[in-house]
């Protein structure tokens, strides 16, 4: 396959400044039950590519779903790009790498039957649907994919990389008469085996015991806290509040965020240190090389309390004149890459959990994430679940707890972290491409001052 788009691309390489192709075949399952009908099946293969050219600074971006098709669209992709090229082309220089990257597989879901899938979903529903009269419907869903990526560019890249992803989501809603309804959510993620969805009862029922609970706690009063994030939620507010405003096709072309995110400009305690990190093994943003064929890096977006770096891809490294960190991605190949996070989390602490509560008169521990936005700089979201702190020991559950604060202040106002730490998975969503696979990770954090709002 990486001859036959290498020949493809041959005769182009000196019309455009710069010329790709990926190519990506793939196999999935995916199973899903809402309540106790079954409400899903589907099982897809896949052979679909994108072509991107860039001339004189103009891109283009042509997909095709067939080889035969490829010298045609290749020309196609050349042609647009000379129609809006009009300045110049900069891209961040990289070595040429030949290289093919393989999963090293446990159980394959390619050899489990669809049959076999089903009755094991079916039996994590059926527990969640029996927990308690008061569950009153579930969400529950697995998903497998393995695909191969061909990649290949007019400096020489070749470069082919297999992807395995497994997932179960586990969701359960709990509702009382005259009550709201509550919801718990659980999830497990693994790149190279199946069995990830094998004897994981525990874990599916905690979303359950998480949606019930929630049934018998009170709305928190809103006001002003000194509030502890456990490190679900924790590596959910770095990624939404912080990640996203490092990537610097948000930066480059817009003044005001460059003024706010000046590398060099003191963000926080000296303790905290925010990384984005590819090559943690294992975890869903987890890659050898992104959709550029640039390699995987660690990069510390902030270290000792400082700006040290940004994401980028190949053309804002350039134009920024800086260098590239490996976060060109795409939600598949028909789709052309943009900045996006892979893992990203805030390192551990010198805190245990009971240090950072033992001091607090009256506080709120906010745990997990139900959903949220952000706008910039400013950001809001809704916790799943809350306990008040009161006289340094966890007090009643409470829930409806959101959390609403501008992202640079509330990294000044992280007063201590947890030594502690967890990733977990996530899809990301940006310029129509979701759920990217991602984790997102952390200790538990304490902030002062942070506004929480109650129903």
């Amino acid at each position: 396959m990486q001859d036959q788009l290498q020949e493809a691309i041959a005769p182009y390489r000196d019309r455009v400044d710069y010329l790709e192709i990926r190519l990506e075949q793939s196999e999935s399952t995916s199973i899903s039950f809402r309540g106790p009908q079954l409400d899903a099946v589907d099982r897809n293969f896949t052979l679909a590519g994108g072509i991107r050219a860039c001339h004189k600074g103009g891109w283009s971006f042509v997909t095709f779903n067939g080889l035969a098709q490829l010298n045609d669209r290749i020309a196609e992709a050349v042609s647009q790009a000379h129609l809006v090229g009009k300045e110049t082309t900069m891209l961040a220089p990289v070595e040429p790498i030949q290289d093919y990257v393989a999963v090293q597989l446990g159980c394959d879901p390619r050899g489990v039957s669809l049959e076999e899938k089903r009755r094991n979903l079916a039996k994590y529903n059926q527990l969640l649907l029996d927990f308690d009269p008061r569950i009153q419907t579930t969400m529950v869903s697995m998903s497998d994919r393995f695909g191969t990526t061909y990649f290949v560019n007019s400096l020489g890249t070749c470069i082919a990389q297999e992807r395995l992803d497994v997932s179960g989501r586990f969701g359960a809603i709990a509702r009382e008469e005259g009550s709201v309804p509550r919801q718990g959510f659980e999830s497990v993620h693994s790149r190279t085996d199946y069995n990830i969805l094998e004897g994981i009862e525990d874990r599916v029922l905690g979303a359950a015991k998480r949606a019930v609970g929630q049934l018998e706690a009170k709305s928190v009063k809103g006001g002003q806290y000194t509030v502890v994030l456990d490190p679900y939620l924790a590596g959910v507010f770095i990624h939404e509040a912080f990640g996203h405003l490092s990537e610097a096709d948000g930066i480059y072309e817009n003044p005001k965020m460059q003024e706010l995110l000046a590398l060099g400009k003191p963000l926080g305690i000296k303790q905290l240190n925010v990384v984005d990190d590819a090559t943690m093994p294992g975890l869903p943003g987890s890659l050898k090389y992104d959709d550029e064929g640039v390699p995987a890096q660690r990069k510390y977006l902030i270290k000792d309390g400082i700006l040290t770096q940004r994401l980028h891809n190949r053309e804002t490294a350039g134009k920024m004149h800086e260098a590239p960190t490996g976060n060109a991605r795409a939600l598949n190949a028909t789709y052309p890459p943009i900045v996006r996070m892979t893992n990203t989390g805030i390192e551990t602490g010198e805190h245990s959990f009971q240090d950072m509560i033992k001091d607090i008169e009256e506080g709120v521990y906010a745990v997990r994430m139900l959903g949220g936005q952000t706008n910039g700089e400013m950001f809001t979201f809704a916790a799943a679940e809350g306990y008040m702190i009161r006289n340094g020991k966890l007090a009643e559950k409470v829930n409806d707890v959101t959390l609403t604060g501008n992202v640079f202040q509330t990294l000044k106002d992280i007063e201590a972290i947890g030594n502690d730490s967890i990733y977990v998975s996530g899809g990301c969503g940006k310029g129509g491409q979701m759920p990217l696979p991602v984790s997102v990770g952390g200790p538990h954090l304490r902030i002062k001052n942070v506004v929480v709002g109650g129903r």
